[in-house]
């Protein structure tokens, strides 16, 4: 985490009240950023709509749905952090009007006439570096210049941006933040292409072949119900990947487990020295029945038998049941 540094070059943050009160409120609301950082995520995923689009690359944005991404992110932040409309500005932090601005690069914002003189908390996240910032600017009309922006009617479009050797005015709260990764976006090509290629010679199970393709080359990493519903575009996406006829069931015979959330999988997960699903995420690994050459590598007990991470040379073997996720004891699952 990289809070703002009381040694920048920057104008003390106390020579200015009304900003020190609203970062303050920031830092004792969410110190870490956490809360922040899953509302631009979830921000992201939104407008991308994978469920319904199938997209999951910024670039792949109509130009009035990438416009549209600063009110969503004002929208979002509102509700998430339960913040008051403000009379003129978008919130009232501390009795403080504050507005919001949004950009997918640094120092990218635009400063609408009625912000000038005001508080702003400025915003930017971008999808494909996988980082995000917040700051406040008190926009001082100053140090601002017009964008120089003119319409085809020759119209200016009236708004203000930082120059260069003024972006130290901005009071950074959370600096260069890992913005959580968007797993599809960052795969490499050959994987990413086998993935999306998967099942297009059936309109049926286009969704199944694809969710399973990503479980069978994306192993031992974490990977979240966005991406599932990007690659199966259907209302119950999770039913790709349940047992019953999911990816589960249909990659055992290739020894490939999927460990959910669920305790009990989060437990085998764990035991086997895999990345331990979250809430909504799945990891999955190829096993193999240990035997004398798997030495001293990790291994967990599933049907009565000590299963380990599969090496490259070993053949493959038909992959246990899960503990099971009901109340009964004693019972396998594919849940």
């Amino acid at each position: 985490m990289s809070l703002f540094d009381p040694s920048d070059l920057s104008p003390s943050v106390h020579d200015d009240p009304e900003l020190m009160l609203v970062k303050q409120h920031w830092l004792s609301t969410d110190p870490k950023g956490e809360r922040f950082g899953r509302v631009l995520r979830e921000t992201i995923d939104q407008l991308l709509d994978g469920e319904h689009t199938g997209r999951f690359d910024w670039s792949c944005l109509h130009k009035t749905e990438k416009t549209h991404a600063g009110t969503l992110v004002e929208i979002n932040l509102l509700r998430a952090f339960s913040l008051k409309s403000g009379l003129d500005m978008d919130y009232l932090i501390e009795g403080i009007e504050v507005d919001c601005k949004f950009s997918q690069t640094p120092y990218g914002w635009m400063i609408p006439p009625e912000a000038l003189d005001e508080i702003c908390l400025v915003v930017w996240a971008d999808d494909s570096e996988s980082k995000w910032s917040a700051g406040l600017l008190r926009a001082n009309r100053a140090k601002l210049t017009t964008s120089e922006n003119v319409t085809k009617k020759g119209n200016r479009d009236g708004k203000f941006r930082l120059t260069k050797k003024d972006r130290n005015l901005v009071h950074w709260i959370w600096s260069d933040m890992p913005l959580e990764e968007n797993l599809l976006l960052h795969l490499d090509q050959e994987t990413q292409e086998a993935i999306l290629t998967a099942g297009s010679d059936s309109k049926r199970s286009a969704g199944q072949a694809k969710v399973n393709q990503l479980f069978r080359r994306v192993q031992k990493r974490r990977i979240n119900r966005t991406v599932i519903r990007t690659l199966a575009q259907q209302k119950d996406y999770m039913k790709r990947v349940r047992g019953d006829g999911g990816a589960r069931d249909r990659l055992r015979d290739e020894g490939i487990l999927i460990c959910g959330d669920y305790p009990n999988h989060r437990m085998v997960a764990e035991t086997l020295g895999l990345p331990i699903p979250q809430e909504g995420e799945n990891v999955s690994v190829r096993v193999v029945e240990a035997k004398p050459h798997h030495g001293e590598s990790p291994r967990v007990l599933l049907e009565g038998r000590y299963w380990v991470e599969a090496g490259p040379d070993d053949a493959h073997e038909r992959a246990p049941l899960l503990p099971s996720t009901s109340k009964k004891r004693g019972a396998a699952s594919e849940d």
